[in-house]
């Protein structure tokens, strides 16, 4: 009776002991999880939470800055919509690194595997370009036209947006046969080359404005208001594609009335501190859309009475 009750007796203090012991074992781990893991700023919106990142770059060492948070980001347009006169400005803040157009290549928008590791290495802070800050950058991203892969993707995308708190700008312009006359513009410069033997997409003095302006696109009517229907389908799919994510809506139309407002919404947007962006490059296009088409009367009559007859006189 005796040695039964000390068995019992000794069972049940090796059981508590087992627990103690599962317990510390449990407590050691959670504290250097809790160690691995930033320590968020108790002032932060906890909505905030899933778009803030802490890159751990392969290529260099983000050293006294590693306990930064960086917010991810992308700017969605069109060509000839504004976005790199938009992508100076932002990258006029201390605090931004926006990296250009990185899916130019074909190779790396072969395909949703070719795409995402792309975006791993511009997030990672691993790709370099003349606009990198990725020490102390507050919030890294790039410019992503329509029709660089990102309309072929769009599930693939939109997921890897969400699952990383990737927040994106859509910067759209509303007169589409004012973009219509920058990309005949811009096409016509590829083979003229009118400054000095040079192609340029953007000027940064009026003198080149005016040199570039000088050209006068003919518009082909017969397919005139199905393309300007076109860009605008473009538009509207991709906003229906990327819905989900966070985003906002710039129009360039906007920013050029109101850039300091506008610009403010930006960076509220990516949570960054107010700052004055500016930028060098200059307006190529200014005044009337009479100066800048060569069949003008043919346009104008072939938009009037039309849902595009509001483009006809509009600036910008």
């Amino acid at each position: 009776m005796l040695s039964a009750f000390a068995m019992m007796c000794g069972i049940y203090i090796c059981s508590i002991c087992l627990k103690q012991m599962n317990l510390l074992n449990t407590n050691r781990f959670l504290y250097l999880d809790d160690f691995e893991r930033p320590c968020y700023d108790t002032v932060v919106d906890r909505s905030q939470v899933p778009y803030l990142h802490y890159p751990k770059p392969k290529t260099f060492n983000r050293s006294e800055c590693a306990g930064n948070p960086v917010r991810l980001f992308a700017t969605v347009s069109m060509q000839r919509s504004g976005s790199g006169w938009f992508e100076t400005l932002l990258n006029s803040h201390v605090n931004v690194s926006s990296n250009g157009e990185i899916f130019g290549p074909k190779s790396r928008r072969d395909n949703a595997t070719s795409i995402i590791k792309t975006l791993d290495k511009v997030y990672n802070l691993d790709w370099f370009t003349s606009s990198s800050k990725n020490e102390c950058s507050a919030a890294i991203g790039f410019k992503w036209m329509l029709n660089q892969g990102l309309m072929q993707h769009p599930n693939e995308i939109a997921q890897y947006f969400n699952d990383r708190g990737v927040s994106v700008i859509f910067l759209l312009r509303r007169n589409v046969l004012r973009r219509l006359v920058s990309i005949l513009a811009n096409v016509f410069d590829k083979e003229a080359k009118l400054l000095n033997g040079v192609h340029v997409s953007h000027v940064h003095s009026h003198e080149e404005a005016t040199l570039l302006s000088k050209y006068k696109p003919n518009i082909n009517i017969t397919s005139l208001k199905s393309d300007l229907r076109g860009m605008e389908s473009t538009a509207v799919k991709a906003l229906n594609y990327f819905n989900s994510t966070r985003h906002i809506i710039i129009y360039y139309e906007d920013l050029m009335k109101d850039p300091s407002s506008k610009l403010v919404e930006v960076e509220d947007f990516l949570k960054l501190p107010q700052m004055n962006l500016t930028s060098q490059q200059v307006k190529i296009h200014k005044g009337a859309l009479s100066e800048h088409i060569k069949n003008w009367e043919e346009v104008n009559k072939t938009l009037s009475g039309t849902a595009y007859e509001k483009f006809l006189q509009a600036d910008y």
